[in-house]
């Protein structure tokens, strides 16, 4: 008997742009044609994202405060060989070849159709072979890790136990670390039965695991108004 089909995890795409319009432009449209989205407004952020999360590709701005988004693919260059697509208003063959030459894997030049964006994105994660691009889907926050692939989470290399309920809340929340997540939507996300209270239930007996005081957690943190966010390092 063959095995069953498994599904294809989305690929996981990181939008670095101080332009808030656009970035959640982008976050919202990339995610209706089927990719993971996580944001950064700026090079520092998208350092702290890239420090704890896997991505398939990056969409970096170049017209950024502080450190340029040209500057930020030539440090991950020296480091990182995931796909970089350059997005920017400037649109001379000097800047294009800026961007290539700092090790951008495609550029687009704004204004843009976002249906050009997805096909350019498409192109590139093509080139890419599929274990590469898939290699370290985990999430690490203080000494502890989460494999979102095997569902398990280990502190220093150590496994420690969780219910059910409790991994598929981990998992909803390290999909989307660093972004808060109404109790709502971690409900339908995790799919863990009961109401919005069951969530706060399972997130306090999840604190009891990886927070040295559970009153007042470092990782799993409350958003007063909204839910939660699993914050990393």
């Amino acid at each position: 008997m063959s095995d069953p089909a498994v599904l294809e995890e989305p690929s996981h795409i990181l939008v670095v742009d101080d332009d808030t319009r656009l970035r959640d432009l982008l976050q919202r449209y990339l995610s209706d044609q089927g990719f993971r989205v996580t944001t950064a407004v700026d090079a520092a952020d998208a350092r702290a994202k890239l420090a704890s999360l896997a991505f398939d590709l990056l969409v970096l701005d170049i017209m950024m405060p502080g450190e340029s988004g040209l500057e930020l693919t030539q440090t991950l260059r020296r480091e990182s060989a995931v796909p970089i697509l350059l997005l920017t208003a400037m649109n001379e063959t000097e800047d294009r070849i800026a961007g290539f030459e700092s090790g951008a894997d495609d550029y687009l030049p704004k204004p843009f159709e976002p249906r050009e964006l997805v096909l350019r994105i498409n192109a590139v994660l093509r080139r890419i072979p599929v274990a590469e691009a898939k290699a370290g889907n985990r999430v690490s926050f203080g000494d502890f890790s989460f494999d979102l692939d095997r569902e398990e989470l280990t502190r220093a290399g150590v496994f420690i136990r969780l219910t059910s309920a409790e991994t598929l809340l981990l998992k909803s929340l390290a999909r989307r670390a660093g972004e808060p997540i109404a109790r709502q939507d971690l409900s339908e996300e995790s799919q863990v039965s009961g109401n919005t209270r069951t969530i706060d239930v399972q997130v306090t007996r999840l604190r009891r695991k990886i927070e040295a005081d559970p009153k007042f957690p470092r990782y799993l943190q409350t958003v007063r108004g909204t839910g939660y966010v699993l914050m990393t390092d």
